[in-house]
Parts: C-alpha cells; sequence; structure tokens
C-alpha cells in the first residue's frame, strides 16, 4: 500500500497551506503565515478565523506527552452495558483527565487516553472513574511508558520543502525541562487551560484573562512551550482525506520495540504510537481512506515489519473527544474540556462515585 496523498473535499488550497503551516508553527506571526503561503496576512487571518469558528481547524494545547515526569498517560479499553456506549462516552469525555474517548467497534466498545501526574494518580483516577459507573462492564488499562510517535507530528502536506523550512527555522528554541522542576503552579494552570481553548491567543488576551503582568505571562510562555505543554493544529477528520480511523493492539519482541516505534513513526498513515505494559506491548492509532483499508494496512505493516504481530484491531466508529476538543459526528470542534495537570474527578460529576 503506497503513501499518498488525497485530496479534501471542502478545503481549498489556501485552507490546506494554512492547517500545514500552524501544524509546523502553530504560533508563527500571521506576517510569516501570509508570507510562506504568499498571500496578504490579514487574509491569512481571515481565513484561520473562519476555520476555528466553524470548528474545522483548532490550535490546541496540553502537557508533553513524551516526558513521564510531566505526565503520565494510561489507555483504557471501555466494555459498556448494550445500548449505552454512547452515554459513557459522553459521560467520560466531560472529565478533565480524560484526553481522548473513542467509541469503537469490536472487542472493546470504547478506547479513552487518561493523563495522571504518576502512576499512583493513575490508578486513583480509573478507580474513581469507573468504580460503579453506570453503563460500564468492564475495563482494562495499558500504562504507556513511552509515546514514540504522537498526533503532533502528522502533517497535511500541502506545503513543498522550501515553505516548510522558512517555518521550521521561525521556531522557538526549546528549552529542556530542568531537572526536578515539573511542578505546576496556579499560573501554569491557568496559561495551559487558556491556551487548550486558543493555543494562538495573543499574549496581552492571556495575560488579562490570567490577571497576572504581561511580562510575566511573556516569560513564562517561553518556558512552558519548550519544556511542559505541547502545541497542535488539529482539523476534523473526514476533511483531512483520510476519514476513518481505526486502533491497532500488537506485539513485538522487546529487543525490537525501539526500532519498530521508530518505523511505526515513519508511516504517514501513523498517527501516534505508545509502548505500553500489558498484553500488547503497542497500541497504534491510524487514520485510513477506507474501510477496506484497515486489512490492507495491516498486510502493509506485515510486510514491511515482519516481528510484529497485530494481535487485535478496532474501528472508530466515532471521536468524541480529541485532546481535549468535544467533536460532533462530522469530527467539528465544538467545546473543549481543559487538560488540566492533573484534576480528579469532581464530586458528583457523571462518573463519580
Amino acid at each position: 500500500m503506497h503513501t499518498q496523498d488525497f485530496a479534501a473535499h471542502d478545503l481549498d488550497d489556501l485552507d490546506r497551506g494554512l492547517i500545514h503551516a500552524l501544524q509546523i508553527h502553530p504560533r508563527a506571526p500571521w506576517t510569516l503565515v501570509g508570507d510562506v503561503l504568499g498571500v496578504n496576512p490579514v487574509t491569512a487571518a481571515r481565513r484561520w478565523h473562519r476555520l476555528q469558528e466553524a470548528g474545522l481547524a483548532w490550535v490546541t494545547a496540553y502537557p508533553q506527552l513524551s516526558d513521564s515526569r510531566i505526565v503520565v498517560t494510561g489507555i483504557v479499553e471501555v466494555d459498556a452495558e448494550p445500548g449505552v456506549g454512547e452515554d459513557v462516552a459522553e459521560a467520560l469525555a466531560a472529565e478533565p483527565s480524560v484526553a481522548n474517548v473513542k467509541l469503537t467497534a469490536g472487542s472493546r466498545d470504547l478506547v479513552i487516553a487518561l493523563q495522571a501526574s504518576d502512576l499512583g494518580e493513575l490508578s486513583q483516577l480509573t478507580t474513581v472513574l469507573f468504580r460503579g459507573a453506570p453503563g460500564v462492564r468492564a475495563t482494562r488499562t495499558h500504562v504507556a511508558t513511552a509515546l514514540p510517535s504522537e498526533g503532533s507530528r502528522w502533517r497535511l502536506r500541502a506545503l513543498d520543502a522550501a515553505q516548510c523550512a522558512r517555518l521550521e527555522e521561525a521556531l522557538p528554541p526549546v528549552e529542556p525541562l530542568p531537572p526536578g522542576a515539573t511542578g505546576w503552579d496556579p499560573l501554569d494552570i491557568r496559561l495551559l487551560e487558556l491556551l487548550s481553548a486558543d493555543g494562538r491567543m495573543a499574549i496581552s488576551d492571556l495575560a488579562e484573562h490570567a490577571d497576572a503582568p504581561l511580562t510575566t505571562v511573556r516569560r513564562r510562555l517561553r518556558s512552558l512551550l519548550g519544556s511542559r505543554v505541547c502545541l497542535r493544529c488539529d482539523l476534523a477528520r473526514p476533511l483531512s482525506g483520510w476519514p476513518l480511523s481505526a486502533v491497532y493492539f500488537a506485539s513485538v519482541p522487546a529487543e525490537r520495540l525501539e526500532e519498530t516505534s521508530r518505523a511505526l513513526a515513519g508511516v504517514r498513515e501513523v498517527r501516534s504510537c505508545a509502548i505500553t505494559a500489558g498484553p500488547h506491548n503497542l497500541v497504534i492509532d491510524v487514520w485510513l481512506r477506507a474501510s477496506g483499508d484497515v486489512h490492507a494496512f495491516e498486510a502493509h505493516l506485515s510486510r514491511r515489519l515482519p516481528r510484529l504481530t497485530i494481535e487485535d484491531r478496532s474501528v472508530v466508529l466515532r471521536t468524541v473527544k480529541h485532546m481535549g476538543r468535544l467533536l460532533d459526528r462530522d469530527g467539528h470542534s465544538v467545546g473543549i474540556v481543559p487538560l488540566r495537570p492533573f484534576a480528579a474527578p469532581a464530586a458528583g460529576s457523571a462518573t463519580a462515585t
């Protein structure tokens, strides 16, 4: 199966170029974006506002997933009682600790991603979320020990190499997280919430909403984005040209994990790959063109990575929540539950006991 680019139906060339530009540099100045795309900066800003207001594309923020000092991710399979899968999904989507919620077909009814500060909090979250939760029959939690690839690296591929290079050169330098500096204070949490809602919010607006001095916010933002917070530009999946999503549960000999995960990161269809501790040591999220590609892609992986064994797979029927964004049935953003580092479910919430 050869990697191809498929034209999205409802996005024109400017839309696609704009989204690709912000996938590379989510907070790029409009002057730079306009120059790269060959349009007036005002035109670029106006077009982005239209996409954002329609829920077709958005820039959001989330804790750095690749550093276990910052966040521990749990991938949870949920079995629901017959007929209540959507109700369970909607209830889980309301929780700030739940990053993703997918309704799936196959051996599980939902696949969700939980974020916690450490393994102890992850254990507490799974207990509070699911103990006695209406409609939940069983759960299985896989602890992610590494995330060699995640969705912020996926690109629409609308720009040429020179355009991409210009945007990459303008990215601010990354400041590694100093040892022991993993704590979140109230300003950090507030900025993460604000950037979750609008990753391109102006610094002056961030300062106003956070009730903090402009210079402090500018300095803190530079520190957060370089070490603890990631930004990403997402779009409604049906508009990407890859309207189908699937989750593969796979295993590979432990000594092959590193090279296999590197190879998977280079496969266009792979959105994210998690190395997990459990019955499967890889959980792979992919975007596909059509339902028949579920098996064609699996065959492709088997030929390319003969040591990899796909042990189970589920087609995603609907993504209810995606990195904090609430999505409608067309994949459009219709709301947000900001990811917070880190809050146990509130007493009296839909899934609390």
